[in-house]
């Protein structure tokens, strides 16, 4: 992972970012701060990872499929990869 000393904000990500904060916010009032919202996302595609790797073992791979994200996927129920850039 390259270190980047600025976050460019595009229109998309903005909406995505927006959306974001919209779950992880506790009440309709609340603005979590971006560094909060940036961790839950962080640690949602963690979770998701491992819990797709854990489900291929006990189910069929068209299941799992069904839950496959522009992310994360499962190909071939050989292994996780991740499609993000």
């Amino acid at each position: 992972m390259s270190r980047r000393t600025s976050l460019k904000i595009t229109d998309e990500l903005e909406r995505h970012l927006e959306k974001a904060s919209e779950i992880v916010a506790s009440a309709l009032d609340d603005d979590p701060p971006m560094s909060v919202v940036i961790d839950a996302a962080l640690a949602h595609l963690i979770q998701s990872e491992e819990n797709i790797r854990e489900a291929r073992e006990e189910l069929d791979p068209a299941v799992i499929q069904r839950f496959n994200t522009d992310v994360l996927g499962l190909r071939y129920r050989t292994r996780i990869e991740s499609r993000w850039r």
